[in-house]
């Protein structure tokens, strides 16, 4: 009977979400050309959406009779009508969706605030959709934890990494699986694989990301191993070789010996001529090391940006090892100039990395000098600011050094990470950030001005 009054009552929600003359509000949902007008109400949009209540808080106490009307351009039309009829029946019929409808759904929840049906649909993708789920993993792995919010796909991505391996390595998408979640899964301590297998799919990988290559090596040009050790250079030091039986060295590792780093290739044929050598420890405190240098808590940058930042750093072609401890996210932490002194002062050594919004660009800026809040400029001739203009492709950047070395940074109390005299400045982080060509070298936008931050991170740089 309870059951029965419930679906009487969400049918009725939805009759009421179908009228065409009780509606007060109007939303307007995507992009051109694919822009939808849906008409609601805005007490049950309130009541039901954390992250609507927000915007309509302003209207709350309103009563002119004026249509509200509000804009979610990134939002899919068709997804939002998956989530509205939600707001209004409390009820959504996911077999009626594919798996990719059903992430896009979660996503957008997400955005709207709705715990109860994100926590429902990922229990609904890992009980019903687990075979594609290992088929598409990348998307899920990339899905999951670029929210905090997904902790249920977050410990299904490690425990398949752990447990299951090989249905990662053997997916369809293999060839495309990004540099850093590789890395993770090959790192990974509970990892129920064979050594020699882990080589072979990291063998597999490098060669289906140059599919020019021979299959052979015995046909391998010096370039072909060029080719091939530029494409597996980060990876190298997370195989444990020594745990190979002499037979796997041999057939499977020595015929890519000039792939491997010298020092490295000598250990190993010293291990393996002298079987009671015991050299497991010293790997192992090697793939330990580089762990810290590769993995970075970030939302905005990976490794291999965080890799070119040290070379600028250091001013050499080669990055030093260096950990980039994450002290501040804007997300997690707040955007105001008083959270970012409260927690930066008195540290020297940081990186500003700045996500700019409705772009793939990323700015950024390093400061050798601590922080302060004293209103002065700081002297320093190592600051430099830099651009990434798509965060995809580490090559298309800009380092601008500072030529002004008296006005490096700026420690102003009002405002957040400052560099040189308005050359990169955040206040207040929404149209207030702003970048000037003064300071420094070059000009590291397109265009000088305001800018919107979307997301923004500091990290203290130290030394290994």
């Amino acid at each position: 009977m309870d059951n029965k009054l419930l679906q009487n009552l969400s049918q009725n929600f939805l009759e009421i979400l179908n009228d065409e003359e009780y509606y007060d509000i109007t939303i307007e949902v995507g992009n051109d050309p694919s822009i939808k007008i849906f008409r609601a109400h805005m007490v049950i949009l309130y009541y039901r959406s954390p992250y609507l209540r927000r915007i309509l808080s302003t209207n709350k106490n309103k009563n002119d009779g004026i249509l509200t009307h509000i804009k979610l351009p990134n939002i899919l039309p068709e997804t939002f009508q998956i989530i509205l009829r939600y707001i209004y029946s409390g009820r959504i019929f996911l077999e009626e969706y594919d798996a990719l409808d059903i992430i896009k759904v979660l996503v957008t929840a997400c955005e709207l605030g709705l715990q109860e049906l994100i926590i429902y649909l990922q229990s609904f993708l890992i009980k019903e959709k687990a075979n594609w789920m290992e088929l598409n993993f990348n998307l899920i792995y990339k899905t999951s934890f670029e929210n905090d919010s997904f902790l249920e796909l977050q410990n299904y991505c490690t425990d398949l990494i752990s447990k299951n391996p090989d249905k990662i390595f053997k997916s369809p998408d293999f060839s495309s699986i990004p540099e850093k979640l590789l890395i993770t899964i090959i790192q990974n301590d509970n990892l129920q694989m064979s050594e020699i297998k882990v080589w072979e799919y990291v063998l597999k990988w490098g060669y289906t990301q140059s599919p020019e290559l021979p299959s052979n090596p015995t046909n391998f040009s010096k370039e072909d191993f060029n080719i091939l050790k530029s494409n597996l250079q980060h990876y190298i030091p997370f195989i444990n070789f020594y745990k190979l039986t002499s037979l796997e060295f041999s057939e499977k590792v020595l015929p890519y010996k000039k792939i491997l780093p010298k020092e490295l290739y000598k250990d190993l044929l010293k291990y393996f001529l002298n079987p009671n050598n015991q050299s497991v420890d010293k790997i192992n405190e090697v793939k330990k090391i580089n762990s810290k240098n590769i993995d970075i808590d970030s939302k905005i940058i990976t490794f291999k940006h965080s890799e070119l930042i040290s070379k600028w750093i250091n001013r050499l072609e080669i990055s030093s090892s260096y950990e980039f401890k994450l002290l501040l996210r804007g997300s997690r932490d707040g955007y105001t100039p008083q959270k970012f002194h409260k927690i930066c002062d008195g540290k020297s050594h940081t990186v500003t990395i700045i996500k700019v919004k409705f772009s793939n660009e990323i700015l950024g800026g390093y400061n050798p000098n601590s922080w302060k809040s004293d209103c002065s400029y700081s002297a320093n001739e190592d600051s430099f600011i830099f651009s990434f203009k798509n965060n995809d492709n580490i090559e298309d950047h800009v380092l601008s050094r500072v030529k002004e070395k008296e006005y490096s940074t700026f420690n102003g109390s009002a405002f957040g990470p400052s560099f040189g005299y308005n050359d990169l400045i955040l206040y207040g982080f929404n149209d207030n950030s702003y970048h000037y060509n003064i300071c420094y070298e070059k000009n590291i936008r397109e265009t000088m001005g305001n800018f919107i931050v979307e997301e923004y991170e500091v990290f203290q740089i130290i030394r290994n």
